[in-house]
């Protein structure tokens, strides 16, 4: 089974998406910010990771840039962001970003975006 980490400060989000995935037989685990999302990647191992960009305590990059090299080659990040300037676009995809969706988004588009993810190889 497929199993998906959704990082985000927004309780709200978080249940939204949680419900859209699960729909689709994905097993969904949250963390709340940057260092529970640490502390989760250190003692499981997840397919995709869905990503705020602004948290507190950590941001989405930061979590990134604490990520050993080996479970970022063996996870998919998804980075979700406000920032939607084409310079942190482009930011965010130097750091090992995989895909970049702007906030606020549809859950049917970010369910097609994780299937695309998940699936194209």
């Amino acid at each position: 089974m497929v199993k998906i980490l959704v990082v985000d400060d927004e309780e709200i989000l978080r249940m939204l998406i949680r419900d859209t995935l699960e729909d689709m037989g994905y097993e969904i685990d949250e963390a709340e910010d940057g260092q529970d999302a640490l502390q989760k990647l250190a003692r499981e191992s997840y397919d995709v990771m869905l990503l705020d960009y602004m948290m507190p305590n950590l941001t989405g990059i930061e979590v990134i840039e604490r990520l050993p090299q080996q479970t970022k080659e063996q996870l998919t990040i998804i980075m979700l962001t406000a920032k939607s300037q084409e310079s942190d676009k482009q930011r965010v995809l130097d750091k090992g970003v995989d895909y970049f969706m702007s906030k606020p988004f549809s859950p049917m588009k970010l369910a097609e975006l994780v299937e695309e993810a998940l699936y194209a190889e």
